[in-house]
C-alpha cells in the first residue's frame, strides 16, 4: 500500500501523473486467481495510464514509452526491482526513490528487517536520487530519527516509515524543481549493506539468546515468519517476548514448559514467552488455546 499512498499524495499535491508502473498481476488466494496490485487498481480507478511489464531491462518497448511520457521526474516507491541504468538517464530531474533507512546505513533490499534484528533504537527515511549502485545515490532529504517501539514488528515499522516518506515527497519534488534542494553525496565510509531475505533465515536455532529470537519474530513479520518444528510439522512463532526464567530455574534450549501461568521455551540465554503460534495446515491461535488442543506440546523439545 506504500505505493498507493505515495501516488495519492502526489496527485493531491497537484502533480500530473504521466504513467504508473507496477508489478504484473499475481495469482493469489485459494482459487489462485490473478490479482492486480493495489497501485494498479488505484491507478485504473483514476483513469491513469498504468503498465505492468515483467521486466524493464532490455525492454525497448517500455523504454520508448517512458521517453514518450516526457516526465520531468520518475518516482520509485516499493517497486522491488532495480531499474536499468539507461532508464535513469531519461527524466531531466532524475529518478527519486523513497528508502526506509537513514542512508548510508542499511542500503539494500531489507533495511527494516535488519534494523530490528540489530536492535536499533531508531531509524528513519531517506528520499534520494537513484544512480547505478544499490542505494548509493545522493540524498535529497531525510526524516528526523524515528524511534523503534520495543514490540514493533517489521510490517508495522515499514508502514510507519513509508508514511514519513510519503509526507516528504511533495516538498522534496518542489525543492528539486526550484533548486532549493541540492543533492548531497553519501559518505561511503559510513555505509552498511543488507541482503535479500531467504525463507531459511526465519528458522529458529534455540541455542541463540532469547533476545535475538524475539527480534527475529518481530523482524520477519510477515515473511518469512519465524518458525521451528514440532511433531514432524512446521510451527510458526507469531508472537513472543523475552521473559525471566520460571521459579524452577533455567529451561533447556528448545524445551517447552508451562510455568507461572505462561508458556515458555528455553533458549541459549534466557527464556521466551510464547504468545501466538501456527502449526502447519492450521490457523494461528493463542498459545493457551494451542496447548488445550495439543496437550503433548507441554514438555516437548522444539526443532528436533
Amino acid at each position: 500500500m506504500e505505493a498507493v499512498t505515495s501516488l495519492e499524495s502526489l496527485i493531491n499535491a497537484g502533480h500530473d501523473i504521466a504513467a504508473v508502473y507496477s508489478r504484473p498481476d499475481q495469482r493469489a488466494g485459494r482459487g489462485r486467481m490473478e490479482t492486480p496490485t493495489p497501485v494498479r487498481v488505484f491507478a485504473l480507478d483514476r483513469n491513469l495510464p498504468v503498465f505492468t511489464p515483467k521486466g524493464l531491462r532490455n525492454n525497448v518497448v517500455e523504454q520508448s514509452r517512458l521517453v514518450e511520457a516526457n516526465a520531468d521526474v520518475f518516482v520509485v516507491v516499493a517497486y522491488g526491482r532495480i531499474l536499468p541504468p539507461e532508464l535513469l538517464q531519461i527524466p531531466p530531474m532524475g529518478v527519486v526513490n523513497v528508502h526506509p533507512s537513514l542512508l548510508p546505513r542499511y542500503r539494500g533490499p531489507s533495511p527494516v528487517v535488519n534494523a530490528i534484528l540489530d536492535g536499533e533504537g531508531q531509524t528513519g527515511v531517506t528520499v534520494m536520487l537513484l544512480d547505478r549502485g544499490m542505494d548509493t545515490g545522493p540524498i535529497l532529504a531525510q526524516s528526523p530519527p524515528v524511534q523503534l517501539v520495543g514490540d514493533e514488528k517489521g510490517a508495522q515499522l515499514q508502514e510507519r516509515l513509508f508514511k514519513e516518506g510519503v509526507a516528504m515527497l511533495p516538498g522534496v519534488l518542489k525543492g528539486l524543481a526550484d533548486g532549493s534542494i541540492s543533492p548531497t553525496p553519501q559518505d561511503d565510509a559510513l555505509a552498511t549493506t543488507t541482503g535479500l531475505i531467504e525463507r531459511s533465515d526465519g528458522e529458529i536455532d534455540w541455542l541463540m539468546p532469547a533476545e535475538q529470537i524475539d527480534r527475529m519474530v518481530r523482524a520477519y513479520d510477515p515473511w518469512p515468519a519465524t518458525f521451528t518444528s514440532w511433531n514432524g510439522k512446521g510451527l510458526k512463532i507469531l508472537d513472543a517476548r523475552v521473559t525471566v526464567a520460571p521459579s524452577a530455574g533455567p529451561i533447556e534450549p528448545g524445551k517447552v514448559v508451562k510455568a507461572d501461568g505462561r508458556l515458555l521455551v528455553g533458549t541459549g540465554s534466557g527464556s521466551l514467552e510464547i504468545g501466538r503460534v501456527q502449526i502447519e495446515g492450521r490457523q494461528a491461535v493463542a498459545s493457551d488455546d494451542f496447548l488445550r488442543g495439543q496437550p503433548k506440546f507441554e514438555g516437548a523439545t522444539l526443532g528436533g
